[in-house]
């Protein structure tokens, strides 16, 4: 069953989604090369609590962290754990978080120190596909039309790899709702969009091919090729016009380049070019 909100309740997965903003705000704040990516999930999980929230993600399906902390090659679903960030790494970190009643669930990837130019323009490109896919989301347009959006801009005009095996979905009472919403697709194909819907959209974008697999933890999802992968994504209502990110990207693109300025005595700091509130 797809379910349409009422007003209200789309408040109230506002709040819960920006929740998760803000706790990736204070992951923005905290990362550098050196530390584990245990201690970045640890405390991601105290704000949330902290702040009357509770992790999406913790003990769902047996999942065992607050976040999905996925490191260069590894797309979604990656554990924290002891590994060390290093400078050139770049970081998908994924968090939901229950309020409410209701679930919000965001992603960003964030560039650590130096990383390679392509690198940095695979993010910029899937952050940009997302923009693309959220203006799609408007009411009686088609799944397919966010889908093809995403695919055009990242796959047919740029030539990455779009993630099959994993898509966006429906979110609000429960983490994962109808529709399933993929990352490729034809325009006019799938459920037809409502004013009311609230669909996670996420591009997950590899710099090579599309395929992946699954590491022996059951969860981690790595590239086949081993090489790096992106992931961007927000909490979106269906409105009528185009869609409305009820997540924001805003403020954890101004702690990502404060923090970047702040390491920069440590090495030469970059950024990924924002386009998205």
């Amino acid at each position: 069953m797809i379910n349409i909100r009422t007003h209200d309740e789309i408040e109230l997965i506002r709040k819960s989604a920006l929740m998760v903003t803000a706790t990736l705000t204070e992951v923005a704040k905290f990362l550098k090369p050196g530390i584990t990516t245990a201690s970045v999930d640890k405390m991601a999980e105290e704000y949330i609590r902290s702040n009357g929230g509770s992790p999406s993600f913790k003990g769902y399906n047996g999942y065992p962290y607050a976040l999905c902390i996925s490191v260069n090659e590894q797309v979604v679903h990656g554990f924290p754990g002891a590994y060390e960030l290093k400078d050139g790494d770049i970081v998908s970190v994924d968090c939901g978080v229950f309020m409410n009643g209701f679930h919000g669930d965001h992603a960003y990837t964030f560039a650590i120190g130096n990383v390679k130019p392509e690198v940095l323009k695979l993010l910029r490109i899937t952050k940009e596909s997302l923009v693309r896919g959220i203006l799609q989301a408007k009411a009686e347009n088609r799944v397919g039309d966010i889908s093809f959006a995403v695919e055009q801009y990242t796959a047919k005009d740029n030539g990455y790899g779009v993630v099959r095996e994993l898509v966006g979905h429906g979110v609000g009472r429960k983490l994962h709702e109808e529709p399933q919403v993929p990352n490729y697709g034809r325009r006019g194909d799938g459920k037809r969009l409502k004013e009311g819907m609230v669909l996670a959209i996420e591009p997950m974008i590899n710099l090579g091919t599309k395929d992946v697999e699954t590491l022996e933890d059951g969860w981690t999802i790595v590239t086949a090729d081993r090489k790096p992968s992106a992931h961007f994504e927000h909490t979106t209502a269906v409105r009528k016009g185009k869609g409305e990110a009820l997540s924001s990207f805003v403020p954890i693109e101004s702690a990502e380049q404060a923090n970047a300025e702040l390491n920069s005595a440590h090495y030469g700091a970059t950024t990924v070019a924002s386009n998205i509130s």
